[in-house]
């Protein structure tokens, strides 16, 4: 399709409602009153802008940027991928930062109180700018499941949390990520609160061996697609950017 200057039609179908009864806390979360849009400040559409010399090296390697004396406990996991707009096109020097909970399925956070142990050598927090051709790369360890005090006994599937800032506040947008096959997928109420099933996949990265490391690393890819029909779903602006 040829490019005319305008964004394509949003398909707001595949949105989620806000309120979804089964996910218990958007019974609190979700608006009664319809919503106001108010105008960016100055600050807002005009920084923060990043660039290589705000990352040091390793940022993006789980594995290790949280060592003391080992390295993270787990199956280590490539995760890669591309940010694109909605022609397909790369998103070069998008910051990308992810945040996971360890191998037993507890965050390194005061308030998890989860009974799995803390991992020493595991902050769970990484970050990397895509490159020229929308290219970013993380190593980690694949995060394990947790209970959630949703209803009697939910746990919510391994995931991998993502934010991504462009060249402005107003532009960040958070998601998160699935593993292919993972069987809590479809009992998790939050996926289950977006009824498009095509969507849902669109949040569940495939396993992808043609990058995983032999005797090392298994490898999972995930797209991220900022506008447009193929939009990845995000949390806190589901329309995209």
């Amino acid at each position: 399709m040829a490019w005319t200057g305008e964004f394509y039609q949003r398909d707001r179908a595949v949105q989620p409602p806000a309120l979804a009864p089964d996910y218990k806390t958007s019974v609190l979360r979700s608006p009664r009153h319809a919503l106001l849009a108010l105008e960016n400040s100055l600050s807002e559409i005009t920084g923060p802008l990043f660039g290589e010399q705000d990352l040091d090296p390793g940022d993006n390697d789980l594995i290790t940027n949280y060592a003391t004396d080992g390295e993270a406990i787990g199956q280590r996991i490539i995760v890669h991928g591309r940010v694109l707009d909605e022609n397909g096109l790369a998103v070069p020097n998008a910051l990308i930062e992810i945040w996971q909970c360890n191998a037993g399925g507890r965050y390194r956070h005061v308030n998890d109180r989860y009974v799995a142990p803390l991992d020493p050598n595991f902050g769970g927090c990484g970050r990397c700018l895509s490159g020229a051709d929308g290219a970013y790369f993380f190593r980690t360890i694949q995060p394990g499941a947790y209970p959630w005090r949703n209803r009697i006994n939910d746990w919510r599937p391994a995931h991998i949390h993502f934010s991504l800032l462009g060249p402005a506040f107003a532009t960040r947008l958070i998601t998160q990520m699935y593993f292919e096959g993972d069987p809590l997928i479809p009992r998790c109420p939050i996926l289950n609160a977006v009824r498009d099933q095509e969507a849902v996949q669109r949040l569940i990265a495939p396993l992808d061996m043609n990058t995983a490391v032999p005797f090392d690393c298994l490898a999972y890819r995930f797209d991220i697609v900022l506008r447009g029909r193929r939009q990845t779903l995000f949390e806190n602006r589901l329309e995209g950017l």
